[in-house]
């Protein structure tokens, strides 16, 4: 069966709830999305509001002071927030990456620690952490068992490396700038490929429920895991999984029975969140972001901008403003257009009015940069 690209950007939108706000649990929301970008602490937040009816954020607060949901480091090696129930398998599936690439950095081998000793400090840590600690605190324990304070760096990718999950902290959005730490309850060994094995066919089976279909490119792409390893996986699951053919010929594999919508369907604009993972989520990122926007949005260092998604695409950049959201469209958008964003922007300002009005406002070096659009309006709040 061959599926066009129009069709492809319908069934993400159609998983990770962009086709219409739903009536969710938060925990069952995230959970239905796989795993929601979480390096900036209101992202999952606004990510949410833009998926979910009547979205109560004390409702993602409680599941994170629950550990319902749980922020860690997962795919692509960056901070996530996953439905705790997924978070063993996921870590499992990440372990020989988070290993190598932690604890293979140059500023961890300074330390001059072997693997079997490493092992013993993690473990240590973790003995410790089964309350909050603060970085600091998780220093003052390796350096108490080591007999000498280890180098930043090194404690920085041996933390990064090892099981944890961020602890709330209060503030706005449940995480503040100086995160606390406490030991993941589930866990992989340290090095168990049968573990990680199983863990990645999890992740994949997953990840199509909640972003297929898609390429073994795009799979690797969402953890940054080596394709070997997913093409493996894929093979190992081929009983559950259907094989279709991309716009360009490419194979893609999706999960049996799954949701895809006509193609179309009317989707909604939506002012999404930094980092939202259907920006991500691909090695093909022009089914949600048009080739010719993609350096507009994803920065040169890594950022990746709010965006306005209009027509289930990437027209444009957004941010919070005095009362109000500014718009920068890339392309010339219609007046209907316009109104509906309008209505989102009202929205969103309400939603940030109690929290945060200007989540985000770090980043505004960008627009002082210079941000090349079509038209820039500032959308006023409700």
């Amino acid at each position: 069966m061959k599926i066009t690209a129009r069709a492809l950007n319908r069934a993400t939108l159609a998983r990770q709830s962009l086709l219409g706000r739903e009536s969710l649990d938060v925990v069952d929301a995230v959970r239905r999305v796989v795993a929601l970008q979480a390096q900036q602490p209101a992202a999952p937040y606004i990510a949410l509001w833009n998926r979910l009816s009547g979205f109560d954020p004390t409702d993602l607060d409680a599941a994170f002071a629950g550990h319902r949901t749980v922020k860690a480091t997962l795919m692509r090696l960056t901070l996530h927030a996953v439905d705790a129930a997924d978070y063993a398998s996921f870590r499992a599936a990440m372990e020989p990456a988070l290993r190598g690439s932690r604890l293979g950095d140059v500023l961890f081998r300074a330390s001059g620690l072997t693997a079997v000793e490493t092992d013993a400090l993690v473990a240590h840590l973790l003995e410790h952490a089964d309350r909050p600690r603060t970085a600091a605190e998780l220093g003052g324990l390796i350096a108490k068992r080591m007999g000498a304070p280890m180098d930043s760096g090194a404690l920085r990718m041996l933390r990064a490396c090892a099981p944890l999950w961020h602890s709330p902290t209060g503030g706005p959005w449940s995480f503040g700038t100086r995160p606390s730490y406490i030991a993941a309850v589930a866990r992989p060994g340290a090095a168990d490929p049968d573990a990680a094995a199983a863990g990645l066919r999890t992740l994949i089976h997953r990840y199509l429920e909640g972003f297929g279909p898609a390429s073994v490119a795009d799979m690797a792409q969402f953890a940054v895991l080596p394709r070997t390893r997913v093409r493996g996986a894929v093979e190992s699951l081929a009983d559950e999984l259907e094989r279709l053919e991309g716009p360009d010929g490419t194979v893609l594999y999706d999960v049996r029975g799954a949701l895809r919508p006509d193609e179309d369907v009317p989707a909604p604009p939506r002012l999404m969140a930094m980092w939202d993972s259907v920006l991500l989520a691909y090695a093909d990122r022009a089914r949600v972001i048009p080739p010719a926007y993609r350096r507009q949005v994803i920065r040169v260092n890594g950022d990746v901008l709010p965006t306005l998604l209009v027509d289930g695409h990437v027209a444009g950049v957004w941010r919070a403003v005095g009362d109000g959201i500014e718009a920068t469209a890339f392309h010339a958008l219609p007046d209907r257009v316009w109104e509906e964003l309008g209505a989102e922007a009202g929205s969103l300002v309400a939603f940030l009015a109690a929290r945060d009005p200007r989540a985000f406002g770090r980043y505004d070096h960008w627009w002082a940069k210079g941000i090349p659009g079509a038209d820039v309006r500032v959308l006023p709040g409700g």
